[in-house]
């Protein structure tokens, strides 16, 4: 059984400051994602591309669902570098599980199960609840909001930046839980991919964490009249109101996971 689901890409977290308190974000869901194939198996092993590699977040998945299988996870975005391809890998896992095997689980269930089994693995917090409804999606502390857009994106990457290594960082923690918030609730004031873009500039000035090659690309697409921000988290761009500024692009999703 086969699944895809949508890359995810986050321009603005403000994660929990405490364990127990909300946390927020801004992010979109790309055309571009993760095919996964799943065969059932006597013990979980998974490829990617055909090639063994270790991948937690799809074995944990697996065995919340109480299967053994083999995993072929076939990747359209960059792994480790802000798709969210991990949670991508994950959900699709656990939506072709559940039809392979005729287990029966709800989608919210399965939904659960993944998010459970990403954050567990340390390589993710919210992206399969992006990849599970697809568009452009925000939380102020209160609940998810969606819109639905057309939009092409072009993003360059240099690299990955480990999500586990930056939620373990207290400072960071502390700064990205107050700026994020502040600049997420400007952005709820008016949702576009435009806005994401220029609030995610500002959240990487207060926060101190975008490198070298983030700054030199972000002020490429200014200068072309565009506007551009960081997938959180790696070393990539993303760009908005530009053509054929970065070698790569990809469109809004509007569509969440889905068996193929």
């Amino acid at each position: 059984m086969r699944a895809h689901a949508p890359g995810s890409v986050t321009g603005l977290f403000a994660p929990p400051a405490e364990e127990g308190d909300p946390s927020g974000g801004a992010s979109f869901a790309t055309e571009d994602g993760v095919v996964v194939e799943v065969v059932p198996a006597p013990e979980t092993r998974v490829t990617v591309e055909g090639e063994p590699a270790p991948f937690e977040p799809v074995e944990r998945v697996l065995a919340a669902l109480g299967v053994t299988a083999a995993v072929d996870v076939r990747p359209e975005v960059p792994l480790g570098h802000g798709f969210g391809a991990s949670g991508a890998a994950t959900l699709a896992a656990a939506l072709a599980a559940n039809a392979e095997f005729d287990l029966g689980w709800e989608r919210e269930a399965l939904l659960d199960a993944s998010q459970e089994a990403e954050i567990a693995a340390g390589t993710g917090y919210s992206d399969v609840i992006i990849q599970n409804l697809g568009g452009l999606l925000w939380n102020t502390g209160g609940g998810v909001e969606r819109l639905e857009l057309d939009v092409r994106v072009e993003y360059v990457t240099d690299g990955g930046i480990a999500t586990s290594e930056m939620l373990a960082d207290e400072r960071f923690v502390r700064t990205a839980n107050r700026v994020g918030f502040d600049e997420i609730e400007r952005f709820a004031a008016d949702p576009s991919l435009r806005s994401l873009a220029e609030r995610s500039r500002s959240f990487l000035r207060e926060t101190g964490i975008a490198t070298p090659f983030v700054e030199r690309e972000i002020e490429c697409v200014e200068d072309a009249g565009g506007a551009a921000g960081m997938a959180l988290f790696g070393e990539t761009v993303f760009a908005v109101d530009v053509e054929d500024v970065f070698p790569e692009g990809t469109r809004i999703s509007n569509e969440g996971a889905r068996l193929l």
